[in-house]
């Protein structure tokens, strides 16, 4: 008789850091203080410690501070589960967190009231002074034609639903071109993400019972943000995948014009390193004739992290420099596939998905 195994404890996911370091150079907040309390190391040691003795109330700020990237992980030879840890961790320890970063959390558990203020900033953005512009100004609202039902589901999410509207609409020429389609459900919501990291698990939980019904009846559902991705993967119950891995494998049905010598440079977000979306962008933009692509080096985390912009903006501009300073000079345009690093950075460069880039070189 087979008997499932037991999930570790949070102490046992503690214990599976070997405090070698290595992770220390690759976590934005320990190169930017330089202080053990700022790296995963040292917050493994603090969750521990709760772990052990989860009575303890005090301020936690250097646990607040993590921007949840997940870069450690990727650097880790013991294959700690700092992510899981971490949320593990502030559902009994919540972060503090800005009004900011409370309303924000709010509204994208609330898409109809997130999409009417996200209108209305559209609307007043031309007269609010550059200080009362967080974000760049939204795409008007569009409801795509209504098509037949398909057996993929393109995940819109919360902010995105506004911010990634022509990214959408290129994934769905994109997908026409290869001979493919997809379905854009209007009763989907947030991936509950932010919420699982500000440790609100019964809201994440929530979103993510209404995304299962959603999506409940396809085969697979095609994401197009990386940081929404294992939010999904863990939750709605059928296969997700790339939008980028998915055009991948059609790749041969693509033709492309020519870009005549347009030069873009290709941010990777840190969480695309789980789903292996940074080499299939690569490879896809590679078809188009006569176009250089510069992938940026490691810089770091560009300090976007959900909803860390809100609550930390100087340490995001801080993270974001290194992140634009490499940059090519002669690059005219960025590109990156995740939402909340395309917001952040277009205060400093014109950002677009990868996809609507593609979109416009279609032969």
């Amino acid at each position: 008789m087979a008997f499932p195994l037991k999930s570790p404890s949070r102490a046992d996911l503690a214990r599976q850091c070997v405090k070698c370091g290595l992770c220390l150079p690759h976590c934005p907040t320990y190169v930017l203080a330089g202080m053990e309390a700022e790296s995963p190391r040292g917050r493994i040691a603090l969750m521990a410690d709760l772990a052990e003795n989860p009575a303890q109330t005090g301020d936690f700020k250097h646990l607040d501070a993590c921007l949840g990237c997940r870069r450690c992980e990727t650097a880790c030879p013991a294959d700690v589960s700092y992510e899981q840890l971490l949320v593990e961790t502030r559902a009994t320890h919540r972060p503090a967190l800005e009004r900011r970063q409370k309303a924000a959390l709010w509204l994208m558990a609330h898409k109809s009231l997130l999409n009417g203020v996200l209108d209305l900033y559209r609307r007043v953005f031309p007269l609010l002074p550059s200080s009362w512009r967080p974000l760049p100004r939204p795409a008007p609202a569009c409801t795509p034609a209504a098509a037949a039902r398909s057996q993929n589901a393109i995940f819109i999410g919360c902010v995105a639903d506004r911010y990634e509207q022509n990214a959408r609409m290129a994934f769905l020429q994109l997908l026409q071109a290869a001979g493919d389609d997809a379905d854009l459900p209007s009763s989907q919501g947030c991936c509950g993400q932010a919420a699982r990291h500000a440790g609100q698990t019964a809201r994440a939980a929530s979103l993510a019972a209404a995304n299962q019904s959603t999506f409940s009846g396809y085969a697979q559902v095609l994401v197009l943000a990386s940081g929404c991705h294992s939010a999904l993967q863990d939750s709605v119950g059928v296969p997700v995948m790339d939008a980028m891995a998915y055009l991948a494998e059609r790749a041969e049905k693509l033709q492309f014009r020519s870009a005549q010598g347009r030069h873009v440079a290709l941010h990777i977000p840190c969480t695309a390193a789980f789903h292996d979306s940074a080499q299939v962008t690569h490879l896809l933009l590679s078809r188009i004739p006569d176009l250089q692509v510069s992938v940026l080096p490691d810089a770091g985390c560009c300090g976007g992290a959900g909803l860390h912009q809100f609550g930390s903006p100087e340490r995001a501009a801080a993270l974001r420099a290194p992140v634009l300073a490499a940059i090519p000079e002669t690059a005219e345009l960025l590109l990156s596939a995740n939402i909340g690093c395309r917001l952040h950075l277009s205060s400093g460069r014109a950002v677009q998905h990868p996809l609507e880039f593609m979109a416009h070189y279609l032969a």
